[in-house]
């Protein structure tokens, strides 16, 4: 077996229908156990950008969103979408369009266990969270 079979092999089990099947269960899980936390982007997006003056924090809302979208949404996801079009043709944007709003579950659970499980330092700053670097 040469390095290309052995490569095309790793490729297809790692990016089988078993990932796939891994990806999806997790988002429908996650929809499910967050009571379809989808339904709430209309007010998530009014309250982020909506602006808070007595607010806690060293972050406006509108700061955290763009953090968050600029470490979620790069570069990679543009080159993702292109090259899905390119080899899937257009059915490719129903699909990731169908996975994205199931993904936005997942993404509420990542970011949620990161707030929760932060704490602060010595200096009463906050360690951890969603926008730790």
């Amino acid at each position: 077996m040469d390095v290309i079979e052995l490569l095309n092999s790793v490729d297809a089990l790692v990016w089988g229908p078993a990932m796939i099947c891994l990806l999806l269960g997790s988002h429908i899980f996650l929809t499910i156990r967050t009571g379809f936390i989808q339904r709430k982007l209309g007010t998530a997006i009014k309250l982020s950008v909506a602006r808070d003056e007595g607010a806690e924090g060293d972050v406006s809302q509108f700061g955290a969103l763009a953090t968050a979208l600029a470490a979620t949404v790069g570069t990679g996801s543009i080159v993702g979408v292109a090259t899905a079009i390119l080899a899937g043709g257009p059915g490719a944007v129903f699909w990731m369009w169908l996975t994205g709003v199931f993904g936005m579950a997942t993404k509420y659970a990542e970011v949620y266990a990161a707030v929760k499980f932060r704490v602060k330092d010595s200096r009463g700053e906050m360690i951890g969270g969603a926008m730790f670097a």
